[in-house]
């Protein structure tokens, strides 16, 4: 699994440095006097090879003349030394290491490359090299060269920067804000960002993510891990690099458009990860996340002693997507009673500038017991006449006392004191309410916190492999893009892009391929036949971008004029762009639709992410107005029906004065469409139709380009080889007849299947659960359910099985790959009164196959030596079966597939 052993090194019993220096300026006695101080409980070991003695400690000069074996060995060692290192510590039985030490390098014959060799060897785990360290102030551990430790808390920092995870320590330390962890990963030479989100969203000590991210190394992966994680916590990530250039080299407009950064924002939406746009942004989102939890709704109710702070306060609200809260008939008298008549009687909850904690504190509890909010910022702007530092004593009592009240779901309250001093914002952050230095800070922190609920909704739903009701005809579209590429041609004919369209039922208009001037007036004349109006363009390979060139001539209603612009339009093309192969011209019917809106959709290729779908205005200005939005395939309506949203041009979609709405959901329906044909034919690397016309009748699309290529695998495992995300397998519904004639439906999980968990469990009794969990199970919370649900298919598969007579669930099965696809971890559990009937038998026999055709090498597990049934059924299904040398009571079964 991606979280294999790292809890040993993130939790570990034991310690050894390796490179702990006597030299006060060195990283080694940086590392030594941190975890000096922060008095790490378990043994601590040195290692030097030319020192007995360092700092008052001994010291040994191997790892193996330790008196333990150290779980987590930290390397601050020259780079030269580091594979040898790490050899020493696998061979001691160490679960990993810790590489502080730089300039280890990159690529074949590398020391990198020497040390993740070692490391796999032995089953060791490696966080860096090139990193600040690691700090876990719950077991006390402070394996870095930072500055200071942090308190301990609940938010977790995960960067790639050791300077930003420094620097969020000081800023920690002046809030009052603690960390279950900073893991700073430096080159990623093992561990990485999405072993580190799986490892973290599990861990019950900590609420909120934080990350720090310059670039994503496996996109499927991070994919999975960010997804899974933010089901169960809000993620926050930070990126650098947002003014990438890199989009200048794409051919077609689509891949312009699609910038690396705009593709990132399109990836951490889809993952349900909350992006920031700066640091400041960052501190405060911690600010928040670490101190409440996610309001119900929107509605934020605002309670200020000025009223302009109130109303620039609701400017931003409304801005960023919040809602101004009502006040209910109750509420409203009943701050009528408790303030002056000139409070402003609406939200924001004005109590006039001479409002003192009496007033400040009657009113708040007024609107903690309204029911027509879903949380309260209060606002204090100081003054001569009452003490702030008084009412912030005093809002923080009250609110203290509320969330005893309510201690199973209080409303989220946050503050902002403008010109707050230290005394202030220590009496606010003491009393675990999140505060800011301005207005817009603290509404930004209450729509993080929404933005967080609504994503755990958005992530819940789950594409399906195929729309409904749409069978394209793949074969014939695959055979015109494969023949383009064996021809060794970078661009699809107009023809072929029409026929490629209509196998994905997209309608195009008649379009011909004319060799010569004759022929195009011969098939101008058909057009002219219908009653229609012509369009000539230019048909070259090497000419993209046809109006360039002045390729392009429209309204042609009479055979002369078509010659005579065919006539213009080749002889403009081989004059201006005389390298150019010119293959004729194009000959169309034109569409004239007054009413319709031009846009653009295609796909385009991204290096990190794969392929990605954009969306926008079209028109030859396309990316002068930049008017797009980008989402990573696989898309259903609803999915398309957000990245249309996202975009300006989604207005005017819409019925305004005379013009009709355009038909609901046929742009969509292309989107999802194109998307599906990224997921057929991996050879087709850029796509745009531009414009494609929509008006209430449907679309149609005028113009396309089509750059095909060898189809490249971007992703490890099944699935579309160019997906950073799995579509929801569908092909994996099976119904199987058991032995007894018993019939049951098997489909993969999804997420909104927790309450059919809950139930299920309900029938499984406590020693089956314990055979399951090794452990005695009393409760399932949310948490723990969500994380067995939330699957994305990249790395976890499970099955779940009912009875189709009764629709009762009655088993599961799942398996959990490694982080490199080689080995799949499983694990099952049926409901107990069904049990001997053949179920958990074809529920294995489904989990093999899965992982054969996933390209898996080992299915592993880990069975109680008292579960004499399971161990029975492994040895019959070909596992082998050993005890674990480590744990008596354990056995490890094996299947080579």
């Amino acid at each position: 699994m991606s979280t294999y052993r790292l809890k040993n090194l993130l939790s570990p019993r034991s310690v050894a440095l390796v490179g702990a220096s006597p030299r006060q300026a060195s990283v080694g006695r940086a590392v030594l006097e941190n975890i000096r101080k922060a008095e790490f409980k378990g043994p601590v070991g040195l290692v030097n090879s030319r020192h007995a003695q360092i700092g008052g400690h001994a010291a040994v000069s191997r790892l193996d003349q330790l008196p333990f074996v150290p779980e987590l060995v930290v390397i601050t060692a020259p780079a030269a030394e580091v594979p040898a290192i790490i050899d020493q510590a696998g061979c001691l039985g160490a679960a990993g290491a810790l590489i502080v030490s730089a300039g280890l390098g990159h690529g074949a014959g590398s020391l990198h490359d020497a040390a993740i060799s070692v490391a796999r060897k032995y089953g060791m785990r490696l966080i860096g090299p090139n990193c600040l360290g690691i700090m876990m102030p719950g077991v006390s551990l402070n394996a870095s060269f930072a500055a200071h430790m942090p308190e301990a808390g609940n938010l977790a920092l995960i960067s790639q920067s050791g300077a930003i995870a420094a620097g969020m320590v000081d800023w920690a330390a002046q809030r009052g804000v603690g960390f279950s962890g900073i893991v700073s990963i430096g080159d990623q030479i093992d561990v990485d960002i999405a072993d580190l989100l799986d490892y973290f969203a599990m861990d019950q000590k900590t609420r909120a993510i934080l990350l720090y991210i310059e670039a994503v190394k496996d996109a499927r992966k991070f994919m999975s891990a960010a997804r899974a994680a933010a089901r169960v916590k809000p993620v926050v990530v930070v990126k650098s690099g947002r003014m990438a250039q890199g989009a200048r080299a794409a051919a077609t407009h689509t891949g312009a458009l699609a910038g690396a950064d705009a593709v990132y924002d399109a990836a951490f939406r889809r993952a349900g990860v909350l992006r920031v746009s700066d640091l400041r942004e960052l501190f405060d989102c911690a600010e928040t996340l670490g101190r409440v939890r996610s309001p119900a709704g929107k509605r934020l109710a605002i309670l200020t002693n000025g009223g302009g702070i109130g109303v620039l306060a609701v400017d931003r609200l409304v801005e960023l997507g919040g809602i101004p809260a009502s006040l209910s008939a109750d509420a409203r008298n009943n701050l009528d009673a408790v303030l002056p008549p000139t409070w402003s009687g609406a939200n924001p909850v004005d109590i006039v500038g001479d409002a003192d904690a009496s007033r400040y504190a009657a009113a708040l509890e007024v609107l903690l017991a309204d029911p027509d909010n879903d949380a309260v910022l209060v606002l204090n702007v100081q003054t001569a006449i009452a003490s702030a530092a008084d009412i912030a004593t005093t809002v923080t009592e009250r609110v203290r006392k509320y969330r005893e009240k309510h201690r199973s779901w209080a409303k989220p309250v946050l503050a902002a004191w403008v010109g707050a001093g230290p005394n202030i914002i220590e009496a606010l952050s003491g009393g675990g309410i999140p505060n800011y230095p301005t207005e817009d800070d603290a509404v930004r922190g209450f729509m993080h916190l929404v933005r967080h609920r609504e994503v755990v909704e958005e992530l819940s739903q789950v594409p399906p492999a195929m729309p409904e009701n749409f069978v394209p005809d793949v074969q014939a579209a695959r055979q015109i893009v494969t023949a383009a590429v064996a021809d060794g041609r970078k661009w699809l004919e107009p023809v072929e892009i029409k026929r490629l369209l209509e196998a994905y039922d997209i309608a195009m208009v008649p379009t011909y391929a004319a060799a010569d001037i004759e022929q195009a007036v011969a098939y101008a004349n058909e057009i002219f036949a219908r009653g229609g109006t012509v369009v000539l363009k230019i048909m070259s390979r090497d000419i993209v971008h046809k109006s360039d060139v002045g390729g392009v001539v429209l309204n042609l209603t009479t055979p002369e004029a078509v010659r005579a612009a065919a006539s213009d339009i080749l002889a403009r093309a081989s004059k201006l762009r005389p390298e150019a192969r010119i293959s004729g011209v194009i000959v169309q019917a034109m569409v004239v639709k007054a009413k319709a809106r031009e846009l653009i959709l295609g796909l385009a290729d991204d290096p990190t992410f794969g392929t990605v779908v954009v969306f926008g205005r079209g028109g030859t200005a396309v990316e002068i107005i930049n008017d797009k939005a980008l989402a990573l395939p696989p898309l259903d309506l609803q999915l398309a029906r957000d990245l249309i949203d996202r975009t300006r041009v989604s207005r005017l979609l819409r019925a305004y004065r005379d013009v009709p709405a355009v038909k609901q959901d046929a742009v969509a329906l292309v989107l999802v469409k194109l998307a599906q044909m990224a997921a057929d034919i991996p050879a087709i690397r850029e796509f745009d139709i531009n414009p494609l016309l929509a008006d209430e009748t449907g679309v149609t699309a005028v113009d396309a380009r089509v750059a095909v290529g060898p189809p490249q695998r971007k992703f490890a495992g099944s699935g579309p080889a160019n997906f950073a995300v799995r579509a929801y397998p569908s092909q994996w519904e099976r119904r199987l007849a058991l032995k007894d004639g018993w019939r049951i439906f098997v489909r993969p999980l999804r997420p909104e299947d927790e309450p059919i968990i809950h139930e299920f469990l309900r029938h499984v009794t406590p020693h089956d659960l314990r055979l399951r969990f090794f452990a005695p199970m009393k409760e399932f919370t949310h948490e723990f359910i969500a994380r067995l649900t939330q699957l994305d298919y990249a790395r976890a598969m499970a099955f779940i099985a009912f009875d189709e007579a009764s629709g009762e669930m009655v088993g599961v099965v799942r398996i959990h790959s490694d982080s490199v696809y080689e080995s799949g971890e499983y694990a099952i559990l049926l409901r107990s009164d069904l049990k001997g009937r053949g179920l958990g038998w074809a529920l294995m026999q489904l989990n093999i196959d899965y992982a054969r055709s996933e390209g898996l090498k080992t299915i592993s597990g880990d069975v109680l030596r008292e579960n004499t049934t399971m161990l029975e059924m492994c040895r019959q299904l070909g596992f082998e079966v050993k005890p674990d040398p480590a744990e008596p009571d354990i056995c490890d079964v094996r299947l080579k597939l």
